[in-house]
């Protein structure tokens, strides 16, 4: 009896540790689940909050004003050509003004509205649906951007201050409530983002091959699709997605706890989703959009001529027209590289100082009568009998309308001074012995015929030695802004080619060219090479007002998305721009020292820091890393590009900065007393909210004098002398 009350006096101290301990551990969960329940609530509370301030700013007075603003004038026009089922050509895929021209036919737009210029007046038309639908994708960029956040972070602070920095920005509260392509590229690019984030986090939470971690790996791949289907700048994002997935997979093939067939599987899931799907649905939007716009419109010069011969109504479609090209035949010429134009003339000189004062020749991208020629022997009139034209023979080339001949001589191209000037001369089809032109044909033998649309043609100056090509630069306003036509001494110039489009000859029996038409593969090829020829075309004109990529960050100059008595001007709000710049500044700093630190073995001291401090530390530099990152690829670039460049092309870049203005707001206040903090932060919240109040007129509109004139009330918001409003 003694023995067992030792023992069991013995045992008592024991249970009593334990059960101490298991108490402990019983309130600790207690308190952690507690924690997260309320964290929970905190985080669906301030998500609805931002949900109703965004809904509130982005949908008030969405439809005024009630006219065309700034580049509506270009894609409700190309909306309504969807509509029309009217083929055009843009510089940019067509995921975009598909959906805004769906939008429209949704919403009882006709699509007969001209949206000739800026400023013209909607008049009953049905404009509201493609405004309310592009608003309604900007509006969804500010909850994804606090998801995303929360995702990279696990942090309410910076999940909120990035949100605020979209919402409270003037200038993306602009750009997302006009009938533009920015806020459908910047909604799939912060959606992009936001799957990219999501599929990190459950990959980080072993939720890996679940059905959620499936979805959201395909919801990443279609909206990158989405994103490169509305501009090709959507390529930077599936960069920093492709960068963000090696360093993930990088990270499973680190975990030794799981089997490298664990990582074959992840490196095979993540090439189905985002790459192979992604490409199946681009290839899938372009052939919806080749479906849809199937009917001759104001595109068609752009494509070659077999790619012409499948639209409706155009004078390839379903043609007939001879095979052979004869003398006497009246013909179009047609530039047989990529997006070329048609060899044209018109009754206007070339201007004094630009080589001499004949008739200007230039290519054309559009069909008009100025772009017929009549073929006519060299030597004599064109005979009676019918007369092929050969490999090997020399010709002149009639302009119809002026009845005067294709001409060179050695006097200076206006443009390309390495080269002659084309031009048209004489009288009544009468020149000189510089109109004569020896035709080629290329791989061809001595009398081999010429053939319509299928021949590719080069045209070699009997006299001067020298053939006749097109530069694609463009003419000043004197030249009508057409292409520059020259004749090139070198005669290896694979822009001197040229082939027959329209024949004109009675006398020859005609054959059907639907047999020439391309399928589906052709013709999404020389779509992009006619887009990328195009983008790369796109030169200042003169007298417009561009902008470079060093003034975009500072917010030096913004541009009028309207004018008259109802202006809106889009400008970054500068509390947030420029604070955004001082955040950029701060993050290369503090991760710059905290790498070094890492590097010599200098970081704190786990006994003196905890080690979930520690943990939050690198949790919130590593997401400040990518987005530090998305924020470069999707700005730096611009500095390489030759094409012309304006404002709004920095805002998905500025997407990027503002949440990591958020992510380094929640790093450098975290160290602070609780009280300091939340008086930083409620500060520096105020100061978001007052600046949009402040500048919200440039969004909503603004109507008597201007900033710089007496009486403005605007004048105390010119805060830079390159501001305009």
């Amino acid at each position: 009896m003694a023995a067992a009350t030792a023992s069991e006096s013995d045992a008592s101290p024991k249970n009593a540790t334990v059960n101490k301990s298991m108490a402990q551990k019983k309130k600790a969960g207690a308190s952690e689940s507690s924690d997260k329940s309320e964290q929970k609530t905190w985080w669906w509370l301030l998500f609805g909050v931002f949900l109703a301030l965004t809904i509130g700013t982005r949908f008030y007075n969405v439809t005024v004003p009630d006219h065309v603003c700034w580049d509506e004038t270009h894609f409700g026009k190309m909306g309504s050509w969807y509509i029309n089922r009217t083929f055009f050509f843009d510089v940019h895929p067509p995921l975009g003004k598909m959906l805004i021209g769906l939008s429209g036919y949704l919403t009882g737009y006709d699509g007969t509205f001209p949206f000739d210029k800026p400023g013209d007046k909607y008049n009953g038309t049905h404009y509201e649906g493609m405004r309310i639908f592009c608003t309604a994708l900007g509006a969804a960029i500010v909850p994804m951007t606090f998801h995303t956040v929360w995702d990279m972070t696990s942090s309410l602070t910076a999940s909120t201050f990035a949100a605020a920095y979209i919402l409270f920005d003037i200038g993306m509260l602009i750009l997302n409530r006009y009938i533009l392509l920015d806020p459908p590229l910047i909604f799939f690019m912060t959606a992009s983002v936001m799957g990219m984030a999501r599929v990190s986090r459950l990959t980080q939470l072993s939720a890996s091959f679940t059905t959620g971690w499936w979805l959201w790996l395909a919801f990443t791949g279609a909206m990158l699709a989405c994103t490169i289907s509305v501009k090709f700048v959507g390529l930077f994002v599936v960069l920093l997605v492709g960068l963000h997935t090696a360093s993930d997979l990088w990270d499973v093939l680190g975990d030794l706890t799981r089997p490298i067939s664990y990582t074959v599987r992840q490196l095979a899931a993540r090439a189905l989703t985002l790459i192979v799907l992604p490409i199946l649905l681009y290839a899938a939007f372009f052939y919806v959009h080749l479906a849809v716009l199937n009917r001759s419109g104001s595109g068609d010069g752009f494509y070659s001529s077999g790619f012409q011969s499948n639209l409706v109504g155009n004078s390839l479609y379903n043609v007939s027209m001879p095979r052979e090209v004869a003398y006497g035949a009246v013909v179009t010429l047609k530039n047989h590289k990529t997006g070329g134009g048609y060899l044209h003339s018109h009754n206007h000189l070339y201007p004094k100082g630009f080589g001499a004062r004949q008739q200007q020749v230039t290519t054309y991208s559009h069909k008009d009568d100025n772009n017929r020629w009549l073929i006519k022997p060299y030597d004599k009139p064109v005979p009676d009998n019918i007369t092929l034209l050969r490999h090997g023979d020399l010709v002149r080339l009639e302009h119809v309308a002026t009845r005067r001949n294709l001409h060179s001589h050695r006097e200076q191209a206006p443009i390309t001074k390495k080269h002659l000037q084309v031009t048209c001369y004489g009288e009544e089809g009468q020149g000189d012995t510089n109109d004569v032109w020896v035709v080629q044909i290329a791989g061809g033998k001595a009398g081999q015929a010429a053939e319509t649309v299928t021949s590719r043609l080069t045209f070699y100056h009997y006299i001067e030695r020298c053939v006749l090509t097109t530069t694609s630069k463009q003419l000043p306003k004197w030249g009508f802004e057409q292409q520059e036509v020259t004749c090139n001494p070198n005669i290896r110039d694979k822009a001197a080619q040229w082939n027959v489009e329209d024949n004109q000859f009675d006398k020859l029996p005609s054959v059907n060219f639907q047999v020439y038409a391309p399928g589906f593969i052709s013709r999404f090829l020389e779509s992009h090479a006619v887009m990328l020829q195009g983008n790369a075309g796109l030169k200042p004109k003169e007298g417009e007002v561009t902008s470079r990529p060093w003034q975009w960050p500072i917010n030096y100059r913004g541009q009028f998305f309207s004018g008259s008595d109802h202006r809106v001007y889009l400008l970054g709000n500068p509390i947030i721009w420029w604070s955004n710049l001082v955040f950029l500044a701060l993050f290369l700093i503090i991760f710059g020292v905290e790498i070094i630190r890492y590097q010599r073995g200098s970081a704190e001291n786990t006994t003196t820091r905890s080690s979930a401090v520690d943990e939050n530390k690198w949790r919130l530099l590593r997401a400040g890393l990518w987005l530090f990152g998305g924020w470069l690829i999707h700005y730096l670039p611009f500095y390489a590009m030759g094409r012309v460049l304006y404002f709004h092309h920095y805002f998905p870049a500025l997407v990027f900065n503002s949440m990591l203005a958020g992510v380094m707001l929640d790093y450098v206040t975290v160290r602070l007393p609780a009280w300091m903090r939340h008086a930083v932060l409620g500060v520096a919240m105020a100061g978001l909210v007052y600046s949009f109040v402040l500048f919200s007129p440039l969004a909503y509109g603004m109507s008597g004098p201007f900033s710089h004139e007496p009486n403005s009330t605007l004048a105390g918001l010119k805060w830079m002398s390159s501001w305009e409003f």
